[in-house]
């Protein structure tokens, strides 16, 4: 079984989706299940986890509506304020909903370089085990300083490092990122998506070898029991179709044995968002 485990659904809105620039003009539009799911057929995809992207809670009801519709939405990575007041009781709303696995908030966005470490978001954090949510971790690699320390705070927290934390690959630089990952990857609870590598290389001009470092650090540190595939679709299509972002990921992994193949594609997947 083959999960993709990293994608997003939207209704195009300028005001709403302003982090789509110029250069991403490919991606200014509706993407929805029913476009993905023709996709999906074509390329033996079987499911995939659906990832918020608006920073608020009727994100959920959107993507919840979705799935109720398209079975191949095996699960949601959702949207909360883990900052708020009332946060266990919004946790305790959503444990009723069984697609939703998990939560992710955009960090990447955020200006305060301690975020991560702020006292009611990790509060917040503090809670989702008990109710069994995974978190999902978006920062860009020069954010990776507050992540080690971060994770270090919650050892039975189950965590998932996004777009393997945004390298700069168009700029070929790996040395400091490299360290971070490593550093990371020690935590046994932390996981690391193999997504986003063609939107974080030249978009117009990315060949194979510029993502080919990247891919073995993290196939070293992590290995094929922590590693999860995403397309991280739509917002690929601006450097690449489903069909190379996936065949980029499957010569990364080509070295690989038929089992360790399999955790990758599908069964990491299954297991860490309890699908």
């Amino acid at each position: 079984m083959i999960i993709d485990a990293h994608q997003h659904f939207w209704r195009y809105s300028p005001t709403r989706h302003g982090w789509i620039t110029d250069d991403m003009a490919a991606i200014r539009r509706d993407f929805l299940p029913k476009e993905l799911e023709q996709i999906y057929r074509q390329n033996d995809i079987d499911g995939c986890v659906a990832v918020q992207v608006d920073q608020n809670e009727a994100e959920n009801e959107f993507i919840l509506a979705y799935a109720r519709m398209y079975p191949f939405i095996r699960g949601i990575v959702g949207w909360v304020d883990l900052q708020a007041p009332d946060i266990k009781e919004r946790l305790d709303y959503y444990s009723s909903e069984k697609t939703i696995k998990g939560f992710r908030h955009i960090v990447q966005g955020e200006a305060d370089p301690n975020f991560l470490l702020g006292q009611d978001f990790c509060r917040g954090i503090a809670l989702l085990k008990s109710h069994d949510f995974t978190y999902d971790i978006l920062v860009y690699h020069y954010q990776l300083v507050q992540v080690e320390p971060f994770i270090a705070k919650f050892p039975g927290q189950q965590f998932i490092i996004d777009h393997i934390a945004k390298p700069a690959i168009a700029k070929h630089e790996i040395a400091q990122w490299e360290k971070y990952m490593r550093a990371i990857s020690k935590h046994e609870n932390v996981y690391c998506k193999l997504s986003g590598l063609v939107t974080e290389a030249d978009i117009k001009g990315w060949t194979y070898d510029d993502l080919a470092p990247y891919f073995d650090v993290v196939l070293d540190c992590f290995g094929p029991s922590r590693l999860i595939y995403g397309s991280d679709w739509p917002v690929c299509l601006v450097a690449a179709t489903y069909e190379e972002q996936f065949g980029v990921l499957q010569k990364a992994i080509d070295r690989l044995s038929p089992a360790e193949k399999k955790q990758i594609l599908g069964e990491n997947a299954i297991r860490f968002y309890h699908l």
